[in-house]
């Protein structure tokens, strides 16, 4: 067996192993990526119409009207996500239900409570990020799949690649007017080209999304190996006895620290206490619906003390990196265009198991006949 054929063994069994998570995954994918869009367009309670003169509502304003609402709420954490836009509450409830409350945040009414157990892009999010499994389990399941579809994408490209230069043109293009085996087979290596570079920069991201210690190792990398202390660990929270509370709620004193100290941010994400021993942790970005660019606050949990600062112009490369993520995984870094582009690559990575698979059953099909043919033969 040649280099190339055990490659191509390699290639298949990989391929044929991690198709199906493959398949739903990207799949998924392309439904997520639009996601704000489509929820704009279907949901009219997440904008509002900004008065010219209206102040915004503290947090604590809010936690009370959605209190109000669904009686025995416990906040967790608060978005405002800037002018014309409602704000959020997401919330536990006593029977451990996870719900969202859209609020009016300049008048703080509740225009519409969804239970997320429900709604349907929480849904296709669960069934991206680990298959309505368990999530210990499906986020490993999903991790392993995406990893072993980056191998798949190396062996492809050593696969396709041309012997002699004339060849290239003819791996470039669709053979229109074929037989369906041909078809397929130009779907799969010429689409698998095309997409290759992209779909393994959003593999990786995603791969960084379900290992934690994958996307330390790449931080440590754009670090050159150098250690940032206050980015590795939050702020201790010390003198817990001592300390006294704030004139205003908590939440609204934090509130009211982060936007003196991020004044041009357009969406900001107010945490809330969960443990007494841990800060309050909150987080402001410059665009709203865009998770790049944003500086990170910790507060004490009990006199609202500004305990620590990150902010996006402060931190390292691999700390920037990180923050990066999303927006590169969603294709959104580069705005509506790159969306479209995220989008059509997820969708044709969605194909690759489908032709790779019917590929696999026409060439073993194939080979069936010759020998049948010769059992037939000797039988005669």
């Amino acid at each position: 067996m040649t280099l190339k054929q055990a490659i191509g063994k390699l290639h298949l069994w990989l391929g044929l192993g991690s198709g199906l998570v493959v398949l739903v995954v990207s799949l998924t994918g392309t439904i997520f990526t639009f996601q704000d869009e489509i929820r704009d367009a279907i949901e009219p309670w997440r904008l509002v119409a900004a008065p010219a003169h209206g102040a915004l509502l503290p947090p604590s304003r809010l936690h009370a009207a959605t209190v109000a609402q669904h009686p025995g709420a416990v906040p967790l954490y608060t978005t405002y996500y800037g002018p014309g836009r409602s704000a959020t509450v997401y919330f536990s409830d006593p029977a451990g239900g996870s719900y969202l409350a859209s609020l009016n945040p300049y008048t703080g009414r509740v225009l519409r409570e969804q239970n997320l157990a429900t709604d349907f892009f929480t849904i296709v999010q669960a069934l991206h990020m680990y298959l309505l499994l368990p999530v210990a389990v499906g986020e490993w399941v999903v991790g392993v799949a995406t990893a072993i579809f980056l191998v798949v994408l190396g062996t492809g490209l050593v696969l396709w690649w041309p012997k002699r230069r004339q060849e290239r043109k003819q791996r470039l293009t669709i053979k229109r007017g074929s037989k369906w085996r041909r078809l397929n087979y130009d779907l799969h290596q010429v689409l698998g080209f095309y997409v290759a570079a992209g779909a393994f920069i959003i593999s990786l991201t995603g791969l960084f999304m379900s290992f934690g210690s994958w996307l330390q190792a790449a931080s440590t990398l754009a670090n050159a190996g150098r250690h940032y202390p206050r980015e590795e660990a939050p702020p201790a929270v010390a003198a817990l006895a001592a300390a006294r509370a704030p004139a205003q709620p908590l939440v609204d004193a934090a509130y009211a620290q982060v936007r003196q100290h991020s004044p041009t941010a357009n969406m900001v994400m107010i945490g809330s206490v969960t443990d007494p021993k841990q800060p309050l942790y909150c987080l402001t970005y410059q665009k709203a619906l865009h998770y790049y660019h944003r500086d990170e606050y910790y507060f004490h949990p009990v006199s609202g003390q500004l305990l620590g600062a990150l902010p996006h112009a402060t931190k390292s490369p691999g700390k920037k990196l990180g923050d990066l993520n999303y927006d590169l995984h969603t294709g959104q870094i580069l705005g509506l265009g790159g969306k479209i582009v995220a989008f059509l690559i997820s969708l044709l990575s969605a194909s690759l198991p489908v032709t790779g698979t019917l590929l696999w059953w026409g060439r073993r099909h194939k080979a069936r006949k010759p020998a049948l043919a010769r059992a037939a033969a000797v039988r005669r």
